[in-house]
């Protein structure tokens, strides 16, 4: 298996890949998300995985901002990361999060944020977002699935909200909704 950016003929796979990543009732709107946010200008990198010249996995870098009290910060959001059903567990996830770390870090950002499950990002280099000192973007967010990687870049100062940029909000793919949230926080 191999990482590496995107390519516009690629396009067709990643959908699949989301589809089948998400499921049928998540999958077309995650992938209609992609889209958005590309055609925004917010996309800053889009790799995936190649396992025997098919796509098996698909990670996004998305531009938003931390609201530190000095200005505003851009900063990144790793989302979605997608691996085939058939691939999971294989280490495609693990392999296409450290991708998008060096592809961060080449990028000059000083954050990563993502939303998702504490015990996998954890073991992967992201810590709960709230200990160290930012704040989530919905209260729809779990405090422990808003999470951060720092990067060589980050100083001290850049403390703060994290914003979304647009597509997420028109999406409605920020945090969770009831009865999902309700699961979450009695578990």
């Amino acid at each position: 298996m191999r990482t590496r950016p995107a390519r516009p003929q690629d396009d067709a796979a990643i959908d699949e890949v989301v589809g089948r990543a998400f499921g049928a009732e998540e999958g077309p709107t995650i992938a209609a998300l992609l889209g958005l946010l590309a055609a925004a200008g917010h996309r800053m990198a889009s790799l995936v995985a190649e396992r025997d010249g098919s796509l098996v996995g698909h990670v996004q870098l998305s531009r938003s901002w931390v609201d530190a009290r000095e200005r505003l910060v851009e900063v990144l959001v790793l989302s979605p990361l997608s691996v085939h059903p058939d691939a999971q567990g294989q280490g495609v996830g693990t392999a296409l999060i450290a991708a998008a770390l060096d592809h961060a870090t080449t990028l000059g950002a000083p954050a990563v944020f993502l939303e998702g499950a504490p015990d996998y990002y954890g073991r992967r280099g992201f810590v709960r977002a709230s200990t160290l000192g930012f704040t989530r973007p919905s209260v729809r967010i779990p405090d422990a699935a808003c999470q951060v990687a720092l990067l060589p870049a980050y100083e001290p100062w850049m403390t703060g909200a994290l914003v979304y940029c647009d597509p997420f909000w028109v999406k409605d793919t920020v945090g969770l909704r009831d009865p999902l949230l309700a699961q979450w926080e009695t578990s």
